[in-house]
């Protein structure tokens, strides 16, 4: 019964939005419709969080990814190669201003 009711909220809830909360809430109703013990609607929390987390994770995981294909794909310049440059014009500013007399 708790396997049903698992796969049954797995497909119907998009995980990676599903809080602490709204577990609870929706165990608790569960609960008391299915004659769920405290036990099982417990460890059923527990399941739901935990497989909530492993799809914000694996999400998250994707999303990254994906920026950072279209980031490589502008070839646009890293944070260290603008510092770099940054220095660089620096360093040439500064010989620029010594090398001249006022």
């Amino acid at each position: 019964m708790v396997d049903l009711i698992k796969k049954a909220i797995y497909t119907g809830i998009g995980l990676a939005a599903f809080t602490k909360d709204k577990a609870e809430e929706l165990v608790q109703d569960l609960t008391s419709q299915a004659k769920l013990s405290e036990h099982e609607g417990k460890e059923l929390v527990e399941s739901l969080l935990k497989q909530s987390e492993q799809a914000r994770t694996e999400f998250q995981s994707r999303i990254d990814e994906a920026v950072m294909a279209v980031v490589s794909r502008l070839n646009l310049a890293t944070k260290d190669e603008v510092s770099a440059l940054k220095a660089k014009v620096e360093e040439l500013s500064s010989k620029l201003g010594s090398g001249t007399p006022d």
